[in-house]
C-alpha cells in the first residue's frame, strides 16, 4: 500500500512501538508477557536478532526491569513493555533506574485495574502511577501519544530523552491504541534525530560515574570498558559509593529534578485543535483525545466555539500551557478514561479558577465522542 509514493504500513500500535524502537537504535529488550502489551515483546523477539540485538524473557516483571537496567549500564539502548499489574512489579527496580541514572524506555499499555483488573480491556488509570509510582523524590518523563504515526515518532523521542537525560522514560499507551490498526508511514532513516548518551572520553582509571561538576547529566561509560564502576540504589557521591552527607544528598536531589524541570523546552509537548477563538476548552490525552477531537469537530459544526489542548508529554505536566489555554475559557471539559486523575493537575494549573466539567468512564468501554459532545453542550 502506498501514499504519494510512500510505503504505508497498516500496523497495530504495539507493533508500531517495536518497529520505532528498532529505528531509534534499541538493541535490548527484557520483558515478561502481559496483555495488552505482549505483542511488543513478541515482535521484538523477531526483530532484535535480525538487527544484532538481544531479546530475553525473564521470570517475572521484577527481573525484566532489572535486566533492562543492567543492559543499559552495559551500554545498550534498552526497552521493556508491560501493563498495569506488571508496571506495579517493575516500580522498585524503576526507582533504582532513576537513582543510578540508567537510560531506558518503559512502555505501559494500560488496562483496567487495580490488581489484575480488566484483562484485556482499556483504561487510562495509570497516569498518576507513571509520576508517583516509585517512592522518593525524583523527576519523571512520561509521554502519551494518541495516533499511530505519533506513536512511532514519540517512541523515538522517548529513547532520545532517556539518552539525553540519563533516566527511564515512560511511554503510555492503552489497549485501544495497542491493538487498533492504523496506517503509518515509517520515516526514512536519517530523516529524524537520534540522540545518544554523552560519553566520558577521559582516562578510564580516573572515571567518576557521577561526575556532575560541569553539567547536570553525568557523562557515561559502559560497564566492562576498563573503568571502575560502583552502582547502588543508595544515595551516592560522584564515585557511586554510598553517602549520608545531608548537604550532598540535597544538592544531588536538586540536580535530578533540575535536569528535567530545567529543560522543559526540550521535553514539553502539547497539541492544539481548533483553539484559536475557543470559549470552551477541552483537555484530554491518549486514546480518549481521539474521541474528544471528534466531539470538538461536531460541536464546531453546531456553532459552539470549543477548542482542545492535548498533552503529548504528560509528565512533567504542561502546567504553563494549560494555564494559558484555560485562563480565558468560560468552561473546561476534561474527558479521561478513569475516575479522575489528570483533572487534578488541570485544576492546579488553572489555579482552581475555572469551572471544570469532568467526563469519566471505567468498565473497559472507551469514552465515545457523543458522551464528550453532551458534556460540551451542557456547559455551552
Amino acid at each position: 500500500m502506498t501514499d504519494n509514493g510512500h510505503n504505508v504500513k497498516f500496523w497495530p500500535g504495539n507493533i508500531v512501538v517495536a518497529e520505532a524502537a528498532i529505528a531509534a537504535g534499541c538493541n535490548f529488550f527484557g520483558g515478561y508477557p502481559i496483555t495488552p502489551s505482549s505483542e511488543i515483546a513478541h515482535h521484538m523477539s523477531a526483530l532484535l536478532p535480525r538487527h544484532g540485538g538481544h531479546f530475553i524473557q525473564m521470570e517475572d516483571e521484577i527481573g525484566a526491569m532489572g535486566s533492562v537496567i543492567g543492559a543499559s549500564l552495559a551500554g545498550a539502548k534498552a526497552l521493556t513493555a508491560t501493563s498495569g499489574p506488571g508496571m506495579s512489579l517493575k516500580l522498585e527496580n524503576l526507582g533504582f533506574g532513576y537513582m543510578v541514572e540508567a537510560p531506558c524506555v518503559v512502555v505501559n499499555v494500560m488496562r483496567g485495574g487495580p490488581s489484575t483488573g480488566l484483562p484485556t480491556h482499556p483504561a487510562q488509570a495509570d497516569l498518576m502511577q507513571a509520576r508517583w509510582g516509585t517512592h522518593g523524590d525524583h523527576p519523571t518523563i512520561a509521554i502519551a501519544p494518541s495516533f499511530h504515526q505519533e506513536i512511532y515518532m514519540e517512541t523515538i523521542r522517548a529513547f532520545n530523552l532517556a539518552e539525553q537525560f540519563r533516566m527511564p522514560v515512560i511511554l503510555l499507551l492503552d489497549e485501544v491504541l495497542g491493538h487498533l490498526s492504523e496506517g503509518v508511514i515509517p520515516p526514512e532513516p536519517g530523516s529524524f534525530e537520534i540522540i545518544n548518551r554523552k560519553m566520558d572520553t577521559g582516562d578510564p582509571k580516573t572515571f567518576l560515574p557521577y561526575n556532575v561538576e560541569k553539567e547536570d547529566v553525568p557523562p557515561f561509560r559502559p560497564y566492562f570498558d576498563g573503568a571502575t564502576w560502583h552502582t547502588t540504589g543508595l544515595n551516592h557521591d560522584a564515585t557511586g559509593f554510598p553517602t549520608t552527607n545531608p548537604e550532598y544528598i540535597k544538592s544531588d536531589m536538586e540536580r535530578h529534578i533540575r535536569k528535567v524541570l530545567g529543560n522543559r523546552d526540550k521535553i514539553d509537548k502539547v497539541e492544539y485543535y481548533m483553539a484559536d477563538d475557543a470559549e470552551i476548552g477541552v483537555i484530554s490525552f491518549g486514546s480518549t483525545a481521539r474521541a474528544a477531537m471528534a466531539a470538538v469537530k461536531k460541536a464546531r459544526e453546531a456553532g459552539v466555539k470549543v477548542g482542545m489542548l492535548r498533552p503529548v508529554t504528560v509528565w512533567p505536566f504542561p502546567k504553563d500551557q494549560v494555564y494559558e489555554f484555560g485562563r480565558d475559557k468560560k468552561y473546561l471539559v476534561v474527558p479521561e478514561f478513569n475516575m479522575g486523575q489528570m483533572v487534578y493537575e488541570v485544576e492546579r494549573a488553572v489555579h482552581f479558577d475555572r469551572p471544570i466539567k469532568r467526563v469519566n468512564k471505567v468498565g473497559g468501554v472507551p469514552i465515545y465522542p457523543n458522551e464528550i459532545l453532551a458534556a460540551i453542550e451542557e456547559v455551552a
